[in-house]
């Protein structure tokens, strides 16, 4: 069979084809000299999603480019309309604009954590007495010291902090400020109450109607080990706090009192944590070797319970064999709380 020979529209597109290659490994060759290390060609233009992205900065972006000093602009949700941008509506506390549920919340600034470090360690307030002062929790404060410490120690040690990093991450968090010389809002809730295990049940305890049922007597139907409301709240001298303004003491003599009070908790408070640690360490008989520490302590054998398994006894958390595959074992509860 004879070969066929092609017609000029074929011969005119395997042609071009041919130079639309030559052309494009050119421009390969010619990337390759410029950028050595890279293996893909260049992009000469920019692509539609960074496009839309240039033109948004132009128009609705420049609302949210440049964050004020309270924290960032959150994009509002999509229901709401482009216009309310310009009138400086935005959702102050919604950062993803399809998720309703999250809410955020302020973290405290460099400045108020620097204030919280001096109110303590240099002017000698009670971390209690800086959280009512503040309306901080008291565990934050706390937090806040310790953290100051650390980064107080690298400093005289020389090492590298990420100041640039820290600057980055408050830039996009709301922030919570503390003025020495005003009235400040509070950042949380310092007196609030976890619901308790036992407060969970439904109780039905008869009582005189003559009597006055206190939150006391309701914490002792619960549980008979069990705190009143009042008592198990971090600061419960802020109660007295409050009862004592109520009753006709001024203000300043109230707070005076409080400050006393507070004070006289921690230290009570600190003499019993360090009278509990002397007495560990001093039930501990120390052997030091040149490879190992050897600790030695008492233990009575009769303190381990019924069968053996007390939380308090040794090898409770570690070692203890489990019997939940074992046959006879009881698997249901024996006793209602």
């Amino acid at each position: 069979m004879p070969p066929r020979i092609p017609s000029p529209a074929v011969v005119r597109a395997v042609e071009a084809r041919a130079g639309v290659a030559v052309a494009a490994s050119r421009s390969w060759t010619l990337s390759q000299q410029s950028a050595g290390f890279s293996s893909t060609p260049s992009c000469e233009v920019f692509s539609k999603a960074r496009r839309n992205f240039r033109q948004w900065l132009k128009t609705d972006g420049v609302y949210f480019k440049k964050a004020p000093e309270d924290g960032p602009r959150y994009i509002a949700s999509s229901g709401r309309k482009k216009r309310a941008y310009k009138d400086g509506e935005f959702d102050r506390l919604q950062p993803f604009p399809t998720n309703s549920s999250f809410k955020t919340a302020p973290v405290l600034s460099e400045k108020a954590r620097q204030i919280i470090w001096e109110k303590v360690m240099r002017d000698g307030e009670t971390i209690k007495a800086v959280s009512a002062e503040y309306g901080v929790d008291v565990r934050r404060v706390a937090a806040v010291i310790r953290l100051q410490e650390v980064e107080r120690d690298w400093e005289k040690k020389g090492k590298f902090l990420a100041k640039p990093y820290a600057k980055a991450v408050l830039g996009m968090l709301r922030t919570h400020k503390i003025y020495t010389n005003s009235q400040n809002k509070p950042l949380e809730d310092i007196n609030e109450v976890h619901i308790h295990p036992h407060t969970m049940q439904q109780i039905f305890w008869p009582t005189a109607e003559s009597r006055h049922f206190t939150r006391k007597d309701a914490a002792k139907v619960f549980n008979k080990d069990m705190l009143p409301l009042d008592e198990r709240v971090q600061i419960p001298e802020l109660i007295q706090l409050e009862k004592d303004i109520s009753s006709g003491i001024a203000p300043y003599e109230a707070a005076q009192k409080f400050k006393s009070t507070v004070r006289n908790s921690e230290t009570k408070t600190a003499e019993k944590a360090r009278a509990a640690a002397a007495a560990a360490e001093s039930a501990i008989t120390r052997v030091r070797t040149e490879r190992f520490d050897m600790r030695f302590q008492d233990y009575n054998a009769e303190q381990v319970g019924k069968d053996g398994r007390h939380r308090n006894a040794i090898g409770a958390r570690y070692g203890v064999p489990h019997y939940d595959r074992a046959k006879g074992q009881v698997k249901i509860p024996t006793s209602v709380p």
